[in-house]
């Protein structure tokens, strides 16, 4: 029985490794939250695009929102961590997040959503694993392709054609905003019709944006 387990695991093992590999250059057929959506009846819009089709405004926007340190962390942003170790131990009645674009990369990928030590452990071994394999375009090109923005939309591309009627590479500053507003929790947060949290977020991600231009890490990216 020993030696049976050994062999799944071996293989389970080999299996993830490729296909964390293949992944490097083939995009993801399908991901688990994107199944879980199907079945819960909010359908599946995706449109898969490369990183040069994304726009500046898209990439700007969401390293705004959501990892402004994502070109010089290592994976994962170890004081944004310990801010919201203590935000949390101090306010026991609400949970502060500090997930980088790598670690929501990793998690839309090959995991699912929601917590528990199972899926946060193995949300680190993908995290360093495709910072290790992957380039930081890959990264934030996998998640502008398969990160949630609304009920049953996946992806920057499918999302600019549902709320902009215009592909992602023509995004303004304020709509990319928009749709990075929402990524905490694009069911609750809606782009169309806005909802307050999505108002009262993007002209703070657009101040950021401004920030943000101009270093040179970040340029870099977005080219």
């Amino acid at each position: 029985m020993w030696k049976f387990i050994k062999k799944i695991l071996l293989w389970l093992f080999i299996g993830q490794m490729g296909y964390i590999i293949i992944c490097k250059w083939i995009d993801p057929p399908i991901t688990i939250t994107q199944i879980v959506n199907v079945f819960s009846g909010y359908g599946l819009q995706r449109d898969y695009i490369n990183y040069n089709e994304m726009g500046r405004n898209c990439k700007l926007a969401v390293m705004a929102s959501e990892d402004q340190q994502f070109p010089d962390h290592d994976g994962f942003d170890i004081k944004a961590i310990k801010k919201a170790i203590k935000y949390n131990n101090n306010h026991p009645n609400k949970t502060r997040g500090a997930s980088t674009i790598s670690q929501q990369t990793a998690k839309n990928i090959f995991l699912w959503q929601h917590g528990g030590f199972l899926r946060k452990g193995l949300e680190v071994y993908f995290t360093f694993m495709i910072e290790l394999l992957w380039s930081k375009e890959r990264i934030l090109e996998n998640y502008l392709n398969v990160a949630e923005m609304g009920k049953g939309i996946f992806g920057i591309q499918a999302a600019s054609r549902a709320y902009f009627h215009k592909d992602a590479q023509y995004l303004t500053r304020k709509e990319a905003a928009m749709i990075a507003a929402c990524l905490p929790n694009p069911k609750k947060f809606t782009v169309a019709p806005v909802s307050k949290y999505v108002a009262f977020r993007a002209p703070r991600i657009m101040n950021q944006m401004s920030n943000l231009e101009g270093d040179a890490d970040i340029e870099a990216l977005l080219k």
